[in-house]
């Protein structure tokens, strides 16, 4: 089938799933107010760092008596955070369909020395999260970012629940309305959905997670930039602007910027829209051609933000060879960046479509995706 080659390019060739697209508008004119030069401690400094915790706190609506704070290390610097500090004190269960939620078994299992139960689904596949026994610790993953496969909703965890829920929530924090009465710990790094600058993390803590910070003593040695309590006491400063390692005072600016884009759309509701829309795109997309699906095969399933992409035309003898074939002439034209799916995952497409990228991006970029899969199909065959 001869497709001829598209004219129209998107302003914005950036679907990377992290660290993701810039919100639409980022000028790094913006960053001059930045307090480089100055300490973080200084007054300036946790002043900013302070006004991004409160930001944080207004377009999430995080509960009045959760603490937000600031950590070193992206999301997985928070995820490791919350396990090295918070189990042991009761049994744990491990959940994972994707695969970073398999790297948090393997740091439980190998580093923690801990027992837990195991549930994993392959990829396109979620856990029953109704079979869980909540009396435990769980560790689980809000939206699999390699996998494209989310929780619908948190119905399933109840709210009298001994155990606390530990969850990592990096690619669905501003995309998804997240029941923090049903979130212990949650975690996120910015430069996912906000489109942040890397190497910072946030994490959330409920009352019932503070409660066992403060009464529960791990049997292992945790290092500095994990420590969230000194004499059993919280550190309060780290949910106030002082961190525990030094920031990025230019990150942080950006950050800022972003969060007031955020408040000027409209907040957490056109966040969620605008990832919603995106995503229908694509699926859009998909559901009209027979050669291209979505990775999740439950379509309630379906991640809004990194939109995962299997090919599956019979004719494609080499799957892996195919697609990275496909992403090098997208990439080429400078239509699409970085859509590779996540190295560990099934071959095919990782198409970020969260609140930063504009719809018209994705309807610019689709034509081009098809006509590079006609072109490199007709050249493998």
């Amino acid at each position: 089938m001869n497709i001829e080659k598209p004219v129209a390019r998107p302003d914005n060739a950036y679907f990377s799933s992290g660290p993701c697209a810039k919100y639409p508008t980022f000028s790094a004119d913006k960053l001059l107010s930045a307090a480089v030069g100055r300490s973080h401690r200084a007054s300036v400094g946790k002043k900013k760092l302070k006004q991004l915790i409160d930001g944080v706190r207004e377009i999430l609506e995080v509960p009045s008596d959760y603490k937000v704070g600031i950590v070193p290390a992206s999301d997985t610097g928070a995820v490791e955070m919350a396990m090295w500090s918070l189990l042991g004190a009761r049994n744990t269960t491990m959940v994972a369909w994707e695969s970073f939620g398999k790297d948090w078994i393997n740091d439980v299992v190998n580093e923690l020395k801990i027992n837990p139960k195991i549930i994993t689904a392959d990829y396109g596949h979620i856990v029953d999260m109704s079979s869980i026994d909540y009396d435990n610790d769980v560790v689980f993953t809000w939206n699999g970012t390699t996998s494209g496969v989310c929780m619908k909703n948190g119905d399933h965890i109840p709210l009298a629940r001994k155990g606390l829920t530990i969850c990592d929530a990096t690619s669905a924090a501003f995309a998804i309305r997240l029941p923090f009465e049903k979130l212990d710990v949650t975690t996120f790094s910015w430069q996912k959905v906000m489109g942040g600058e890397a190497a910072h993390g946030i994490i959330i803590l409920s009352p019932k997670a503070i409660e066992r910070l403060e009464s529960h003593k791990v049997n292992w040695p945790i290092p500095k930039i994990f420590r969230m309590t000194k004499n059993n006491k919280l550190i309060q400063g780290i949910f106030e602007g002082a961190t525990i390692n030094t920031p990025s005072m230019l990150a942080v600016e950006d950050f800022l910027y972003a969060l007031e884009w955020a408040r000027e759309i409209g907040g957490l509701y056109e966040l969620i829209s605008r990832a919603e829309t995106n995503a229908k795109t694509v699926w859009s997309f998909c559901d009209q051609r027979d050669w291209i699906d979505n990775l999740a095969i439950d379509r309630e399933t379906r991640s809004v933000t990194s939109v995962c992409l299997k090919f599956t035309d019979p004719k494609i003898k080499d799957g892996v060879t195919f697609s990275k074939a496909i992403v090098k002439r997208l990439e080429d034209e400078e239509v699409a960046y970085d859509i590779a799916s996540y190295r560990d995952a099934p071959p095919g497409l990782r198409i970020w479509c969260g609140g930063t990228v504009n719809k018209i991006d994705l309807e610019q970029m689709l034509p081009w995706l098809e006509w590079a899969y006609h072109e490199e199909l007709a050249r493998q065959i």
